[in-house]
């Protein structure tokens, strides 16, 4: 009888079992076990008869059934090993599961058939309570991450996280439980309850947040949706004594709840090097409705376009952009308007220096736009090829902003003017390094122009580190 392990499907040598029979009838044994596994391997038409998991302790059978279900789908030995392959993953995926093996071998027992195959998937679970210590790189700001879980927490892949950061200008800490949809794990929900204290010395603000939040997450065609709804509780303060009037007449208690929408279409065959593929992201809150004291609507948008050229370089073409509409007569709050600036946006600038301010504190503006455009090409000569090397690019960048308030009452084409005035641009080369596939480092040299009126330049070398870049 012959047997198939694999850990990532990739077929071993197969070995039969032991027969007992005489040493001078060995050979003749072993040529017609050998015929027999020929037989299976070409046999175009094989039939998945069982597949059974070993290792299962807390976790419920029929959450895994939707997970292994297509791989009785299979008709011959490849498409069984690529179906269990993907099996695996979805098993993985969840993330209830240290390991996971997988063992294909042929039938046996009374209803065997002669082309029959039984597949088991061998699992270690993980531990009821697990720990974890990190380092978390954010928009030009860096943490440090202490976590605990309990994965599987009732059997059906939920998760409950406690989670506490430091940060060079944030600290935070959180409760969420997570529940995804038995067979469809993109489709989820999650449960939120955190308390987030952020210093914002561009606008010589502290504030702190407390809150809860619910999100739902679910995938419809080719896109993927949040729904999310946010109840807070913020206090905002000065940072500093020197804070400015407009700032000081922001501090005080208030409540936000928010209802948002998210969609998002990535093609990107990289979320921090594509080399191909389009990013679409749009979202809409609308707070007020359901209570507190903020009241607007927000919509803003982000798209990324990647064309892949000649000796392995990439053109790259980013545009932003976003307005805040207050409703209710109520005017916006310096912690709900954008920010624009600094080596995460528009490189040249100040961190979030671009724009309406008071006294040197940056106030945000109500509607914004950004571009860039970018060239990115491997080292010089191509030093660590296939290796260490291939984590750096060479970066050249142009890129352009405007951030304002508008007049609602004046008409769309006078808004279109206004975010056309007095636009910010620069433009600079530099060196990228990916971390990992969630955040990069840029070291850049920067030359801005169409600098305002109380803007802060950068005018230089920049450094920049975050998860999110124009």
């Amino acid at each position: 009888m012959g047997t198939v392990h694999a850990r990532s499907m990739d077929p071993l040598p197969m070995h039969g079992r032991d027969m007992g029979v005489h040493p001078d009838d060995m050979i003749e044994v072993q040529e017609a076990e050998h015929e027999t596994k020929q037989e299976v391997l070409e046999n175009k038409d094989v039939v998945v008869q069982h597949v059974n998991i070993e290792g299962l302790g807390r976790t419920k059978e029929d959450l895994l059934g939707y997970e292994i279900s297509e791989v009785f789908d299979a008709k011959n030995l490849i498409d069984v090993m690529k179906k269990s392959h993907i099996a695996r993953q979805k098993l993985l995926r969840l993330g209830i599961f240290k390991e996971v093996e997988v063992v294909i071998d042929t039938s046996d027992g009374a209803d065997a058939l002669p082309n029959g195959l039984d597949v088991t998937f061998e699992v270690t679970e993980m531990k009821r309570l697990t720990g974890s210590y990190n380092t978390m790189v954010g928009n030009n700001e860096g943490s440090m991450v202490l976590g605990v879980k309990l994965p599987n927490v009732l059997g059906r892949a939920e998760k409950l996280t406690f989670q506490f950061s430091y940060g060079t200008k944030e600290t935070s800490y959180g409760l969420s439980f997570f529940k995804p949809q038995p067979g469809n794990f993109e489709r989820n929900l999650t449960l939120n309850l955190y308390k987030v204290t952020g210093q914002f010395p561009w606008s010589s603000l502290k504030e702190t947040d407390r809150g809860v939040s619910t999100e739902l997450n679910f995938p419809l065609w080719r896109t993927n949706h949040t729904l999310k709804w946010e109840g807070v509780w913020r206090e905002l303060g000065c940072l500093a004594r020197s804070a400015s009037f407009a700032v000081r007449e922001e501090s005080g208690h208030t409540l936000k709840s928010a209802l948002s929408h998210t969609i998002s279409i990535d093609t990107r065959n990289s979320a921090i090097f594509p080399k191909k593929g389009a990013l679409l992201r749009i979202n809409q809150e609308l707070a007020g409705y359901t209570g507190g004291d903020a009241s607007f609507l927000k919509e803003d948008f982000e798209l990324q376009v990647n064309r892949r050229l000649v000796w392995d370089s990439v053109l790259s073409a980013s545009l932003w952009g976003g307005c805040l509409l207050p409703i209710g007569g109520r005017p916006s709050s310096i912690a709900d308007r954008f920010y624009l600036g600094g080596p995460t946006s528009v490189r040249g600038f100040g961190m979030y220096s671009i724009g309406p301010q008071s006294e040197g504190d940056y106030l945000g503006g109500e509607a914004y736009w950004a571009g860039g455009l970018h060239l990115y090409t491997p080292l010089p000569f191509r030093p660590g090829r296939g290796g260490f090397g291939d984590l750096f690019r060479t970066h050249f960048f142009l890129n352009a902003g405007n951030l304002c308030n508008l007049n609602y009452g004046e008409g769309p084409r006078a808004h279109l003017q206004k975010l056309a005035e007095c636009i910010r641009w620069s433009y600079g080369a530099g060196i990228v390094l990916r971390l990992g596939n969630i955040a990069r480092l840029e070291l850049n040299y920067c030359i801005p122009m169409g600098v305002q009126s109380g803007d802060r330049i950068c005018d230089g070398v920049q450094f920049g580190a975050g998860i999110r870049f124009l």
